[in-house]
This record gives C-alpha cells, sequence and structure tokens, in this order.
C-alpha cells in the first residue's frame, strides 16, 4: 500500500460518499508520496525479479507494483479498496494485475509465489504473525517476503509534553482494539521469524515525509495536513483538543529544528 495510514484508527470514514471523497484525494497524495520513499534501495536487495510472480499486499493504486513490473516481475496486486483498485486496474500496468481481497483473506493467485510485497499496512494487523503464516502457504520453498512499515508514526520534535502524551495514549487505544500498531516498525523482525521465516536483511529507509531531520518540505507538511484531517479516530479521541494538537504537531514539522523519531523500517525474509 502506498501509505496504509488511513484506516479506522487513523482516519478512514464509513460512509460511501465519504469513502469516495477520501479516495479521490488518496489517490491524489499518493501519486506525490511515492517519490518520497526509498523503494530503489529495497529493490536492490530482492531476490532476481526477472520471470519473478510477486504478491503485491496492500497494492492502493499500483505503483510499487508497477516498479516491481518494471524489473521483469509479474504482479499480482490485491487491496481492499475498491476505488483505488479501479484506479490500479484503470492504469492498464504491463506485467500487472489486481484482485479485490482482504489481507487476511486473500483471493486465489494461482500456483505458488516466488515473493511477497507489503509496505505500509502491516499495521493494522497488531496480531501479524497468523497473517504471515497464511501469506507463506502462498509461497514457494525458496520464496522471500519484504514488509515495510513505520515505527512511531507521531514521534516528530518539537511538540509540547501535553501533545506528545495525548498521541502516545491515542496510539496505545488503538493498538490495544487491534486497530492499528503505531509502533509495528520496530516488532516487524520479531513477528517475521515467530511465523517462521529467516530475516536476512533488516534496513532503515531515508524518507522524506517520516524519518528526516529539519523542516518538512511545503508538500510534506500540506500531506500531513491532509491526513490530519483522515484522522477521525483520532479527532474523537482528542476531543475539543484536536486543533490543537494538529496545530502543535504541524508546527513542529516546519521548525527550522524539527527532528523525527519516526522511522521506516523494511524486513526482508525467506521461508
Amino acid at each position: 500500500m502506498a501509505l496504509a495510514v488511513e484506516a479506522q484508527y487513523v482516519g478512514a470514514t464509513h460512509d460511501a460518499r465519504s469513502a469516495r471523497a477520501t479516495a479521490v484525494m488518496l489517490i491524489d497524495e499518493y501519486k506525490s508520496q511515492f517519490a518520497w520513499r526509498s523503494w530503489p534501495v529495497v529493490f536492490d536487495l530482492l531476490p532476481p525479479l526477472h520471470g519473478a510472480t510477486v504478491l503485491d499486499l496492500g497494492c492502493a493504486l499500483g505503483d510499487q507494483a508497477a516498479a516491481l513490473a518494471a524489473r521483469g516481475a509479474r504482479v499480482i496486486g490485491v487491496d481492499s479498496d475498491p476505488l483505488l483498485l479501479a484506479h490500479a486496474q484503470a492504469r492498464h500496468i504491463p506485467g500487472a494485475q489486481f484482485l479485490l481481497g482482504d489481507l487476511n483473506s486473500l483471493p486465489d493467485v494461482g500456483p505458488p509465489l516466488d515473493g511477497i510485497w507489503c509496505s505500509f499496512a502491516t499495521a493494522y494487523l497488531p496480531n501479524l504473525e497468523p497473517s504471515l503464516a497464511s501469506w507463506a502457504k502462498r509461497l514457494k520453498p525458496t520464496g522471500w517476503l519484504a514488509l515495510t512499515e513505520i515505527d512511531d508514526l507521531f514521534g516528530h520534535e518539537p511538540i509540547q509534553p501535553s501533545t506528545r502524551q495525548l498521541l502516545a495514549d491515542y496510539a496505545d487505544s488503538a493498538c490495544a482494539a487491534d486497530g492499528y500498531d503505531f509502533f509495528m516498525g520496530r516488532r516487524l523482525r520479531a513477528h517475521v521469524e515467530n511465523a517462521g521465516f529467516h530475516v536476512y536483511n533488516e534496513l532503515t529507509l531515508p524518507d522524506l515525509e517520516f524519518s528526516f531531520l529539519g523542516p518538512a518540505e511545503p508538500p510534506v507538511r500540506e500531506a500531513w495536513s491532509a491526513r490530519f484531517q483522515r484522522m477521525n479516530g483520532l479527532q474523537h479521541f482528542c476531543g475539543p483538543r484536536f486543533d490543537e494538537v494538529r496545530t502543535d504537531f504541524l508546527t513542529a514539522l516546519a521548525h527550522p529544528e524539527h527532528r523525527s523519531h519516526s522511522k521506516v523500517i523494511c524486513c526482508l525474509a525467506t521461508f
């Protein structure tokens, strides 16, 4: 997924009209966000892609599927959002197909796969290991897994202590409700190994939106502002303090001495 921080605990609404409006906004944002990632670093660490069949879980617009296909892979993208999936399908990416499905209930994707790619989606599965065990059944004996996730999404300074505490309490409540694990990045390796995989590389990726020093560029701040607008769960949790929390966070991003504790962590494994 281009960036899986848009569900109930991080902000999607359940009204059909609102969902459509949210999807339209996300499509525009995802197009910009792809350039802020470090995907070529990860692609270079994968086993040979030419001729490989790769499952892209949480494929969203298909940007990463397109990049994998351009490197010679046959890609099967799966996403649970029909509007984002329709956009991916309409791109007619050579070497890629897109199917509607849930991360816990995958559609039939045919013969065993060479690899599974999943970015910014595992945080939706705080109890990740059963899902990993299910995914492993789709892989060849020599298959590989590439997971990328954010660790400490709200880990940006300088913000007021009261804002920091409220965001930490919200993150705890989301994880306790099995909604979203804001610290999944640091837990990926343990989950992967407990599911029977062998981790052959774990790395922290540079990221212009989540893990950087100094003030964020204007497009990045705009993306964060739009994200806060979608965070219905956070709005409900903060109540009348939401505007204060949002303003404090966005001010931190623009601060000359901004620093990020947030990380983007990638875990590469074989089964």
